[in-house]
């Protein structure tokens, strides 16, 4: 999986926890400002080490449901692997 696939795929499912009102609105505006650094251009690791740190604090939020917990955690794995 190249860069641009791993950027598309987390989009998506940074997309679905937008959408999804069970969670907390402080996870779907992280969500929103992760999807706009992917989308930016910028050097791959810049962007991926930007949305990691983002999208790590959120995880810790004792407010998120567990299956968007998930969710980010499938992210996160996803961008670890994003190379130069």
């Amino acid at each position: 999986m190249d860069n641009d696939q791993i950027f598309e795929s987390c989009t998506g499912t940074l997309e679905q926890l937008i959408n999804d009102t069970s969670v907390p609105r402080n996870i779907r505006k992280a969500a929103e400002d992760s999807i706009a650094l992917l989308q930016k251009d910028e050097e791959p690791t810049l962007k991926a080490s930007s949305v990691i740190s983002i999208l790590d604090d959120i995880s810790n939020d004792p407010n998120i449901p567990i299956h968007a917990r998930i969710l980010i955690w499938n992210i996160l794995s996803e961008l670890e692997s994003v190379k130069d």
